[in-house]
């Protein structure tokens, strides 16, 4: 994969030049470039300096400028540009929302794109595919800011099991998408193409230029978008468009939210269980705040292993850690418990483990009027035997849980007592009524059409 050319300037070299010089990312520097920002040093030629240059004093301050100067895909100009130019352009809403979400994980894309020599464009890919909401599922099943199906999630190691699905984890998803795009890149030596196979899949783009070069056509994107579904011929038209706003916001009318050019969160180590409240209150952050950085985790529980990570603002990192070490309780109180027969209702469980049942229904997503199948595996409060034991990585891993219809109604009707001579002949006359009415009035029932859903996903906001 072709890197990026970046011209490193040393400070000896500085001192024998007029001009000034931009720098970004420690010790990489370029040359400004019109509608970015960042510390512009003067330097006298022949001149002693009067102090130390640093890296930081290069520095991008924006992150939007960062992204801006690391641009090296080759751009195309349609209608389709324009269309969606004019989409985004007109929804300051949507810009601000999905900027204000992008500031907790765009630094860390941005880092990793540079450390593999890509496009820092594809940095805003999310914006395309979630508006760079972690939690975003599609009608397809992609889940997470990068959109990843189940099939494809697995292919590059994301976990999907019942405590956790990596695709909608920040540093999983992000290194996966990654990997994938790079892939893309070597199968096609195209960026555009490689964005197309991202959506559409790689068997399909290559069935696609195998047509064209049957045909003795060319083999480029746009040649080959009318092969294309119309999500994918748009696909990378959506990028341009984000990619030319961000480029020079001005020219568009648009107002970017300034989003620092330093990390938002660190990560930290947690090798034993902890239940998701206990980490958000040790490291003094609302729920809410704490699921957007670890979106991944799908229990009230939070499973400990040489891989789990969580991530915190790094200020609330350092009051985590303090916390943790004056906590002197226990960290963890759920466990599991393995559904034997369907005499193990929901409402037998809550009382043997001494909780209600909406307790256990909300822990594990059960659907109001469901059950729990014989061989499901659920969370459950701890007791007294299991309170200083983990849960064990070959449960996290094999554990499934499925639902049926409850049979307590069922079960009910066979056990009622017979009606009575009367209360039938009460119900026949009843029913004979009913029936009289109905062919009076001459209405009839109008039938529900349900309005058929669209198979493509719609544009998050």
């Amino acid at each position: 994969m072709p890197h990026m050319t970046r011209k490193t300037v040393s400070l000896a070299a500085l001192m024998f030049l007029a001009a000034p010089v931009v720098s970004y990312a420690n010790d990489v520097s370029v040359p400004p470039q019109a509608g970015t920002s960042g510390a512009v040093a003067k330097i006298t030629p022949m001149s002693p300096p009067q102090s130390v240059l640093k890296a930081d004093d290069f520095k991008e301050a924006d992150l939007w400028g960062r992204i801006r100067t690391g641009y090296a895909i080759p751009d195309i100009n349609n209608v389709l540009v324009d269309k969606h130019v004019t989409w985004y352009r007109t929804r300051p809403d949507h810009i601000a929302r999905t900027s204000a979400r992008a500031s907790r994980y765009l630094y860390h894309v941005v880092q990793e794109l540079e450390k593999r020599g890509m496009p820092t464009e594809l940095a805003l890919l999310p914006i395309i595919e979630s508006a760079f909401n972690p939690q975003a599922y599609s009608s397809a099943n992609a889940a997470g800011m990068w959109q990843f199906v189940p099939g494809t999630g697995k292919d590059f190691n994301l976990k999907q099991n019942m405590f956790k699905d990596e695709r909608r984890g920040v540093l999983t998803s992000t290194d996966a998408a990654l990997s994938y795009l790079q892939k893309l890149y070597g199968m096609f030596g195209d960026w555009p193409l490689a964005l197309a196979a991202y959506n559409w899949g790689e068997g399909n783009v290559q069935k696609a230029i195998k047509k064209n070069q049957s045909l003795g056509k060319p083999t480029d994107f746009e040649s080959l978008a009318d092969l294309m579904p119309a999500e994918t011929r748009n696909y990378v038209p959506k990028l341009q468009a984000v990619k030319n706003i961000i480029a020079n916001p001005g020219q568009f009318g648009v107002s970017l939210p300034p989003i620092g050019n330093e990390a938002y969160f660190t990560a930290i180590d947690k090798t034993s269980d902890i239940d998701l409240t206990i980490a958000a209150q040790l490291a003094e952050l609302s729920v809410d705040e704490f699921k957007a950085l670890n979106p991944q985790f799908n229990r009230p529980v939070i499973i400990g292993d040489e891989q789990t990570k969580i991530l915190l603002p790094k200020e609330n990192a350092e009051k985590f850690t303090t916390n943790l070490a004056k906590w002197g309780q226990s960290l963890s109180t759920w466990t599991t418990h393995k559904i034997t027969g369907a005499r193990e209702s929901i409402a037998s469980l809550a009382s043997r483990f001494g909780t209600t049942p909406e307790v256990i229904r909300q822990a594990n997503n059960i659907p109001a009027k469901s059950s729990v199948r014989a061989g499901s595996t659920i969370l459950v409060p701890k007791i007294s035997t299991s309170a200083n034991i983990d849960i064990a990585e070959q449960i996290v891993d094999n554990a499934v849980l499925a639902f049926e219809a409850e049979r307590s109604t069922a079960r009910g009707a066979r056990r009622a007592q017979p009606e009575s001579r009367a209360q039938k002949l009460k119900a026949r006359a009843a029913n004979a009524v009913a029936e009289i009415k109905s062919r009076v009035t001459g209405k009839r029932a109008k039938a529900m059409v349900a309005e058929p859903q669209s198979r493509h996903r719609k544009r998050a906001s």
